[in-house]
């Protein structure tokens, strides 16, 4: 995970320990210097030397969680009605204007600028919708480790670097209104990610992992990754066709039925309410709406 200290700028690879207290990485060794992005392009050998260090690496007690990618290199990798019962849900909602077919044929795969990313805890900035249709979707995301181009979906999983949460904040007018979803998808602060990323060898079954959406301790979403239309490996396989995937890239999922859209009337974000996000294993993602 990525944290900085309270009051300073700085950003730090961290790890999380499992009672929830951060440990400074780089401080027991100067190798992790770089950041996490930098461990992620030298694994495995430099995520072996991390976690041989996190067992008595300094705690930091004044930690504020950042996104593990603040500021990921390229723009996130989204894919769009990759759950059964959400591709039904987006086709009845009215605001599906991008296809005809309720479940798609092929993956549907757009993107989110890197200055959409936010971290835990930090304000999702709805008053940059002018239409006032925010919505939340809770996702699984994939982070690449040793990239490729081409990559056979038998291999797919060998490019994986580890997990963690997004939330694919939404102005759902804007969606609808330019067809093509990146200005509806990608506004300043519209991608909450986090807490940690859960590295690739802790879950040898990813379809085996949950995933549940919270609106003001209200339960929305609730759903098996094994749910995907267009699973993990699928997914890696059809983007690293033609794009070369780098170490660090990032691949939002989906996200499952239960979004606000799916409700009549719809029941979009406002101000003040809080949007939790959690996968076990990784943690919780949770974000007020400002």
């Amino acid at each position: 995970m990525t944290f900085r200290r309270t009051g300073r700028l700085e950003q730090r690879a961290g790890a999380l320990r499992e009672d929830g207290g951060i440990v400074d990485l780089a401080a027991a060794d100067r190798l992790l210097e770089g950041g996490l992005l930098a461990l992620i392009a030298a694994e495995p050998a430099l995520l072996e030397r991390a976690r041989a260090v996190a067992a008595h690496a300094p705690a930091v007690e004044d930690a504020v969680l950042c996104a593990p990618l603040p500021r990921p290199a390229k723009n996130i990798f989204c894919v769009g009605k990759n759950y059964h019962e959400h591709a039904k849900e987006f086709a009845g909602s009215g605001f599906d204007a991008t296809a005809k077919e309720v479940v798609p044929e092929a993956p549907v795969v757009f993107s989110k600028p890197p200055t959409s990313v936010i971290g835990p805890g930090e304000p999702i900035p709805a008053h940059l919708d002018p239409t006032n249709s925010v919505d939340y979707e809770g996702e699984l995301a994939v982070v690449i480790g040793r990239g490729g181009r081409g990559i056979r979906k038998a291999d797919a999983l060998g490019h994986v670097f580890g997990y963690t949460v997004v939330n694919d904040v939404t102005a759902r007018t804007l969606q609808h209104k330019h067809r093509q979803w990146i200005l509806g998808k990608g506004i300043d602060g519209f991608c909450p990610m986090g807490p940690a990323i859960l590295t690739a060898d802790e879950v040898p079954d990813p379809g085996a992992l949950r995933l549940t959406t919270h609106v003001n301790g209200e339960k929305r979403q609730d759903a098996p990754v094994s749910d995907l239309i267009f699973d993990i490996p699928t997914l890696i396989e059809t983007i690293s066709a033609g794009i070369s995937l780098e170490p660090g890239d990032i691949i939002a999922t989906g996200t499952p039925a239960g979004v606000g859209i799916g409700f009549d009337p719809p029941r979009f974000l406002k101000s003040g309410d809080v949007v939790r996000v959690e996968v076990p294993g990784i943690g919780v993602l949770e974000n007020p709406v400002a």
